[in-house]
């Protein structure tokens, strides 16, 4: 597993690699410098980010949170010190962990575990919703495409399905996309 480590700080950084290499086989690679950090992030390509700041500002940490892909990757973030508001604005801008007084060597490997479990649930939650919409856009257009066929040729809503689903065998696609094609053609038609 690659681990970018975002800290300025040169003797927390190696704290932080050390305890890493203790807790596993990780790549980690680390960057002092946070501004460009997405940049450099879509460069490297990590598995996995681990942020560490002592004191966050809201500003601050939306900004390092977004830059390092939580939709791409699990995001750890350990700061110092949190005032309120900052842990529910890591965890909406798509942190995975967020760990309030510091990073401690003991705790780096349950962290990491505990937010690549996270980021694995809310890719599965939002492959699911994406699923579920499709779905749902799907059955609109069908259903748009029934009620287009019932009305042209004057038939109940099964037969109107039954046609749809005909065409659909017949030309060998999916139904919801012969029926997103009708209602194209009746749009153009129209």
């Amino acid at each position: 597993m690659s681990i970018i480590v975002v800290e300025a700080d040169r003797d927390r950084a190696l704290q932080i690699v050390d305890g890493l290499r203790q807790a596993g086989s990780y790549d980690v690679q680390v960057i002092a410098e946070p501004t460009q950090l997405a940049q450099q992030i879509k460069t490297r390509q990590p598995d996995m980010v681990l942020i560490d700041i002592a004191n966050p500002s809201r500003d601050t940490l939306e900004e390092l949170a977004l830059a390092s892909g939580p939709m791409d990757r699990p995001v750890a973030m350990f700061v110092d010190r949190s005032d309120a508001g900052l842990s529910d604005a890591a965890i909406e801008a798509g942190v995975s962990a967020y760990v309030v007084d510091g990073l401690q060597p003991a705790r780096v490997k349950p962290v990491l575990d505990a937010a690549v479990a996270r980021f694995r649930m809310f890719q599965r939650m939002r492959t699911e919703l994406a699923a579920t919409k499709r779905a749902l856009e799907e059955r609109k257009v069908i259903d748009r495409a029934k009620g287009m066929i019932m009305k042209a040729r004057g038939v109940e809503e099964d037969a109107a399905y039954t046609i749809l689903r005909k065409a659909a065998m017949d030309q060998g696609k999916r139904v919801a996309d012969v029926a997103a094609a009708l209602v194209t053609a009746a749009g153009i038609l129209s």
